[in-house]
């Protein structure tokens, strides 16, 4: 194989973009071949754009059907992730999936099942990975620099969201449209970060969740987590639409120091003594280790979407390492799944979670859903880049 022929299903923001760069060769080795989105008024723009190079689909069956494509970007709804990737890892497709994994860790679990039978890359579009900032955090923490971590704590409060976003469309905010609020829908990538920096995943979490806080939706906009890790580490985790001026602080705190990345920086406080070997052997009373406040040079090129998408090509035409593994996308889900779970037990839970058990409060919270389908195909609107 000399070019990966790509199909992309749902051609909303990020669908769309995804196509122009593969239309205008921006990535080496690919070419895209085909385009579905169930809207014909986008099938109507995919024309215009790409011509008749490029082979437009209706519907999902008739792509599966006739398209002649090797991999597959899947830029649906939240809850359409793990069915089309099922059925294009079936058919032979390699696969490239937007943002959650999925709704559920329960049917995530059974694509990543799909994937492992079939042998074909899988990626996540966890562009963030590509961040340098966080590239470099996570280098410092794998390589021990920082020691052996105590607490994290991200606040990650920046994205407002006016009532008028919510009234945009009704599916949003609702239980039966996207399956969730602040945490599915704009934590996503802090979510995966958190885990993927620390190399941490919580053992169990105790949340606090804001159901129409601030806003009038059914769906949470503010949330406040508490999760416990192995080794006895503690994290926080705090978001929401509705605070202005918003912030984003990461910190995580270890026997070596701490790093925090905040406006665009990476800073090491770093400690010249292990603090544990500090407490055990000072003996002035008061005193605390000798600190010293570095500013982390960080370079490379923050790619982005377009750094995954070269990256997934590039495992498949040459077997390179992927930067976000598709399987790895269950992980953050757990996370945001457990906050869930936590709040509507108004108690702690314990990863990883009783699927069977958020699967069945979270059908309640979907039959009591607002959810409005305001026109025909409403249901399958790509929504994955517009949060």
């Amino acid at each position: 194989m000399t070019n990966v022929k790509v199909g992309i299903i749902g051609l909303g923001n990020m669908g769309t973009n995804h196509a122009k760069r593969l239309f205008n060769r921006e990535i080496d080795g690919a070419i895209l071949t085909a385009v579905c989105d169930v809207r014909e008024e986008r099938m109507v723009k995919a024309r215009e754009e790409f011509g008749d190079r490029v082979k437009r689909f209706l519907t999902i069956d008739d792509f599966f059907a006739e398209a002649e494509i090797d991999g597959v970007i899947i830029a649906t709804p939240h809850y359409e992730h793990p069915p089309l990737a099922i059925r294009a890892f079936e058919k032979g497709w390699h696969v490239l999936c937007e943002k959650p994994a999925g709704v559920y860790t329960k049917n995530v679990r059974l694509m990543n099942e799909a994937a492992a039978k079939s042998g074909k890359v899988f990626s996540m579009m966890f562009n963030q990975r590509t961040n340098p900032l966080y590239k470099k955090m996570r280098e410092l923490i794998q390589s021990g620099e920082l020691g052996e971590i105590k607490r994290t704590n991200w606040i990650i409060t920046d994205w407002y969201r006016a009532q008028s976003y919510y009234e945009s469309g009704g599916w949003r905010a609702t239980w039966k449209g996207e399956g969730g609020g602040v945490m599915l829908n704009q934590s996503p990538h802090q979510l995966d970060l958190w885990q993927w920096i620390t190399g941490m995943m919580p053992t169990r979490i105790r949340s606090f969740c804001g159901f129409g806080k601030y806003h009038d939706i059914e769906v949470e906009d503010d949330v406040t987590a508490y999760v416990e890790y192995e080794n006895g580490a503690t994290g926080l985790f705090v978001t929401s639409t509705g605070e202005a001026p918003g912030t984003n602080r990461f910190e995580v705190a270890g026997d070596r120091g701490k790093l925090v990345i905040e406006n665009g920086k990476l800073t090491f406080w770093r400690l010249r003594q292990s603090e544990r070997e500090f407490n055990q052997t000072f003996r002035g009373g008061f005193g605390e280790p000798e600190c010293w406040k570095m500013e982390i040079p960080v370079r490379g090129k923050n790619n982005q979407h377009l750094g995954i998408l070269e990256n997934w090509v590039d495992a498949i035409l040459n077997g390179a390492e992927l930067l976000a593994p598709g399987e790895e996308g269950i992980k953050s889900l757990a996370i945001s799944n457990g906050v869930y779970l936590s709040s509507w037990l108004d108690d702690w839970v314990d990863l990883p979670i009783d699927e069977d058990l958020y699967y069945e409060k979270l059908q309640e919270k979907i039959a009591a859903s607002t959810f409005r389908k305001q026109s025909a195909d409403d249901v399958t609107l790509d929504v994955s880049g517009t949060h």
